[in-house]
């Protein structure tokens, strides 16, 4: 199965709850009408979507319909679907000619799937040739280091660690230094995951972003935030407080096959201005790929 298959299928519930709910509405109409819009309205809320970006989308939905764009009920879904990629779309970077040592700093609370995600990127840039090293700064939550450890032996990635519950920063900058001393293409670090509202954790990301830039001029060179997608709008919540504390280059969404609330993406790209880069679809090491609006729109539609 091809990853847009599996894309798709992972949207299954999202679809059910937006775009089949949108079929039904449009099906049973014979006329563009305000109770259509009304219901249209609730049902994009509903699906998570999140109310200022359905705002915006009613919006230039009535916009459509006045200069004649929109002209039958079953027009609404290609406009929609169009709105919506074009919500999503980000002028792309290139995820493989990257310039060595690119550092990528992960962030996230426990329980996103960060630690897992990392495997999964490793795997990636390893299958796209890249030397992989992986530093675990996580040294707070029992079993990080391990856990870790077990995906750089998986991925063949190297790892830069020490002992629980040491100082995450010294972790950090021993990675960068050893990234360069060893030609390291890509360079992932972990970090603590411990609830968001906690001050001394943001305050730890703020000091591991500013260390880091002392071993290698720049970095880190994206900042990624893994979000659980079946958390819905809490997920919103989390890249709001997340924002305050680090420069999110970027949005990673696991566990897309477990929920109907797929929806948030176009909420936190729209709202927040903070680009979706990866999405997960299941827990192979492939089931992790660079975001594609096109694709996401079209498999959320079902088209």
């Amino acid at each position: 199965m091809g990853f847009f298959d599996k894309l798709k299928a992972g949207l299954a519930k999202t679809r059910e709850k937006l775009a089949d709910k949108i079929d039904s509405l449009l099906n049973s109409s014979t006329k563009i009408d305000e109770e259509l819009l009304e219901e249209l309205e609730e049902t994009l809320i509903m699906s998570d979507v999140g109310t200022k970006t359905t705002e915006k989308l009613m919006e230039n939905l009535r916009k459509g319909i006045r200069k004649a764009e929109i002209n039958s009920p079953m027009d609404v879904k290609i406009f929609l679907s169009n709105q919506i990629r074009e919500l999503l779309i980000e002028e792309e970077g290139d995820a493989v000619n990257l310039t060595p040592p690119h550092v990528i700093l992960m962030i996230g609370v426990n329980g996103a799937g960060k630690t897992t995600t990392i495997g999964k990127l490793s795997a990636y840039y390893s299958e796209q040739g890249k030397k992989v090293m992986v530093a675990a700064a996580d040294t707070f939550r029992a079993g990080a280091i391990d856990q870790l450890e077990v995906w750089a032996q998986r991925t063949g990635a190297e790892i830069i660690k020490h002992s629980e519950g040491s100082n995450p920063s010294s972790v950090a900058l021993d990675a960068a230094r050893s990234a360069v001393a060893k030609n390291i293409d890509v360079l992932i670090v972990d970090t603590a995951g411990r609830l968001q509202n906690k001050f001394n954790l943001m305050e730890e990301l703020k000091k591991i972003n500013r260390i880091i830039g002392k071993g290698i001029s720049g970095a880190p060179h994206e900042v990624l935030l893994v979000l659980d997608a079946t958390t819905g709008q809490n997920a919103l919540r989390q890249a709001e407080l997340f924002s305050k504390s680090a420069d999110i280059t970027g949005i990673v969404l696991t566990k897309l096959d477990g929920t109907a609330k797929g929806g948030m993406i176009i909420g936190i790209k729209e709202e927040l201005n903070i680009p979706v880069k990866w999405v997960g679809v299941g827990e192979g090491l492939d089931d992790l790929r660079p975001f594609n609006a096109k694709e996401f729109a079209d498999a959320l539609f079902g088209l």
